[in-house]
C-alpha cells in the first residue's frame, strides 16, 4: 500500500494531541480528518472542505450500515432515559436495601444494583448512590468506598455488554475497520471473542466483592473508612428526578426481560455466541430496544407514574441525547477512511519493521496509549473512537492476534478513564456517594493500579500468546494479592 511518509500519521497524531490538549474529542477528530483530507487534495483548504462533506460525512450517513448503528443508537437512548426517569431503577434498588445489615452486605448489595443498572453507566452512580448512601452512614462505612463501587459497576459493566450503548459503539467502529481492509470478518463476533480478553473491566468488577467478603482495605482507603457521612452532604444527593410516585421495581426487569425475549425470538436461544449478519442483529436489538419502551411506558402509564405527553417528551430528550454519540461515530469512521486513502497503516508497519519491534507488543503498546489518551481526555468513548482506527488496521496487516488487541485497546480506554479525575463517570461517582472528588481520584487509583498492572502484564504476554488462561491467570493473581494484604495486616 503506498503512504505518504511521515505525514501519513499526521491526522493520528493531530487525534491524539489535539485530544489531550482540549479535551474535546469532537473538535479533534473534526480537525484530524479535515487535516488529512488537504494532504490528499494537494492542500486546497476549500476543496478539501467540499470533499469533506461529500465524499466523508455524507457517505458516512448514507451508508446502509452507518445508519442502521445510528439509528439503533438512537432507540437505545430513548429507552435508557425513559427507565432512569420512570423512578424504576430508584424503586428496584430500594427494594434490594431492605435485606442490608452488615458491612459486607451493604456492600455487596450496591455492587449488584449497580450491575442490574447495567444499561447506564453514566445513570448508575447517580440512582445507586444516593439509595445507598444512608446504609453506608448507618454501618460507618466511607463515601468513597461507595464512589469505588459505584465506578466500579458502571463503566466496567457496560464495556463488557454487546447489546447496549458501549458495545454498539464499539461494533460500529470494528466493522469499519473490517470493511476498509475488505475483510469479512464478523463485528459482532468479535467483540464477544474479545470479552475474555477484555482485562482491566473484568478485574474491576472482580475486586469489588473479593474487598467485601476480605474485609480488606489498603492504601489511601484504609484510611478513609474512618470518615463518616454528614446529613448536610447526603442531601445534597437526593436525585428527585429519580424518584416518582407510583414507581415500581416491575419497571426495570420486565422491559429488560422483553427485549432479551425479543432478541432470543428473531435471533435464536444463542444469540451471544451465534454469528449472523449485521444487519440482523441491528434490526433485532432496534425491536427490542422499542418493544421494551413500550412495556415501559404503558406500566407507567397503567400505574399513573408520568402523563402520555411526558412519556413521550422523556424518550425524545433520550434519542436527542444521542446526537453527540453520532457525530463521534461519524467522524471516527471518516477518520479510519482517511488513515487508509493515506496508508498510515503501510507507514506504522514499516516502522516497526525498520526498528525490529515485534508485532506482539502491539496489545500492551495498545493498552499504554489508550489509557495515556482516555486519562488525559476523561472519555473512553472519545478514546476508542481513535484508538480502533489506528491500532486494528495494523495488528490485522501484521498479524497481531485480534481479540486480545481489541481486549487491550477497551482495557487502556476504561483504566485511563478510571483513574481520570475529569472522566464523566468518576465525578459522577463522587457526585453519587456525596464524596469529594478528589478524594475518590485518590482512594480509587490504587484498586485500579493493581489491576492496569496485571492487564498490563497479561497484554505483554497476550500479543505472543493469546489465551484464555491470561484472564482467569489475572483474577488467580488478583485473589492471591489481595490475601496476602489481608494477612500482612494481620500480622
Amino acid at each position: 500500500m503506498e503512504n505518504f511518509g511521515i505525514l501519513s500519521i499526521l491526522p493520528i497524531i493531530v487525534a491524539v494531541i489535539m485530544a489531550i490538549k482540549t479535551k474535546n474529542v469532537i473538535l479533534s477528530l473534526f480537525t484530524s480528518v479535515f487535516i488529512g483530507i488537504m494532504i490528499l487534495v494537494g492542500y486546497n483548504p476549500l476543496t478539501s472542505t467540499k470533499i469533506l462533506m461529500s465524499e466523508y460525512f455524507l457517505k458516512q450517513l448514507t451508508d446502509s450500515y452507518n445508519a442502521g448503528v445510528i439509528v439503533l443508537m438512537l432507540f437505545i437512548g430513548g429507552f435508557i432515559e425513559l427507565m432512569m426517569r420512570s423512578g424504576g431503577a430508584y424503586a428496584f434498588a430500594q427494594s434490594v436495601g431492605k435485606l442490608i445489615n452488615s458491612k459486607t452486605k451493604a456492600q455487596l448489595a450496591a455492587y449488584f444494583a449497580g450491575i442490574v443498572i447495567f444499561f447506564s453507566d453514566l445513570g448508575t452512580p447517580l440512582i445507586v448512590g444516593p439509595i445507598f448512601s444512608p446504609f453506608f452512614k448507618k454501618l460507618k462505612i466511607s463515601k468513597e468506598k461507595l464512589a469505588f463501587i459505584l465506578d466500579s459497576t458502571s463503566s466496567p459493566i457496560a464495556v463488557l455488554v454487546p447489546f447496549i450503548g458501549w458495545g454498539v459503539f464499539i461494533i460500529g467502529l470494528l466493522q469499519k475497520e473490517f470493511e476498509n481492509l475488505g475483510l469479512e470478518i464478523s463485528d459482532y463476533e468479535a467483540f464477544i471473542k474479545s470479552i475474555p480478553f477484555n482485562i482491566y473491566p473484568i478485574l474491576a468488577l472482580t475486586i469489588v466483592p473479593m474487598l467485601a467478603l476480605l474485609k480488606l482495605d489498603f492504601g489511601p482507603m484504609k484510611k478513609a473508612e474512618n470518615d463518616i457521612f454528614s446529613d448536610e452532604e447526603l442531601d445534597v444527593m437526593e436525585k428527585k428526578e429519580y424518584i416518582v410516585e407510583n414507581a415500581k421495581p416491575i419497571y426495570v426487569w420486565l422491559p429488560i426481560l422483553v427485549l432479551l425475549i425479543t432478541l432470543l425470538g428473531m435471533l435464536g436461544y444463542d444469540f451471544m455466541f451465534k454469528r449472523f449478519s449485521g444487519s440482523e442483529f441491528r434490526a433485532a436489538l432496534s425491536s427490542g430496544y422499542l418493544y421494551a419502551a413500550i412495556v415501559l411506558a404503558t406500566l407507567m402509564l397503567i400505574n399513573k407514574s408520568k402523563s402520555f405527553n411526558e412519556i413521550f417528551s422523556i424518550y425524545i430528550n433520550g434519542v436527542t441525547k444521542m446526537t453527540q454519540i453520532a457525530i463521534i461515530l461519524i467522524l471516527a469512521w471518516s477518520l479510519g477512511t482517511v488513515n487508509k486513502n493515506l496508508g498510515a497503516a503501510s507507514y506504522i508497519i514499516h516502522f516497526i519493521k525498520s526498528i525490529n519491534l515485534s508485532s506482539g507488543f502491539i496489545p500492551a503498546i495498545a493498552f499504554i496509549l489508550g489509557c495515556t489518551i482516555s486519562f488525559a481526555t476523561g472519555s473512553s468513548w472519545g478514546t476508542y473512537s481513535i484508538m480502533i482506527p489506528i491500532v486494528i488496521p495494523m495488528a490485522l496487516t501484521l498479524g497481531t492476534p485480534l481479540y486480545i488487541t481489541i481486549g487491550a485497546i477497551l482495557s487502556g480506554g476504561l483504566f485511563g478513564d478510571h483513574c481520570s479525575p475529569i472522566s464523566d463517570t468518576t465525578i459522577l461517582a463522587s457526585a453519587g456517594s456525596g464524596c469529594k472528588h478528589l478524594d475518590h481520584v485518590r482512594t480509587q487509583i490504587f484498586y485500579a493500579a493493581l489491576n492496569g498492572i496485571l492487564a498490563f502484564s497479561a497484554f505483554l504476554i497476550g500479543g505472543f500468546f493469546q489465551s484464555y488462561m491470561l484472564a482467569i491467570t489475572c483474577l488467580i493473581l488478583q485473589v492471591i494479592i489481595l490475601i496476602s494484604i489481608k494477612l500482612k495486616q494481620k500480622i
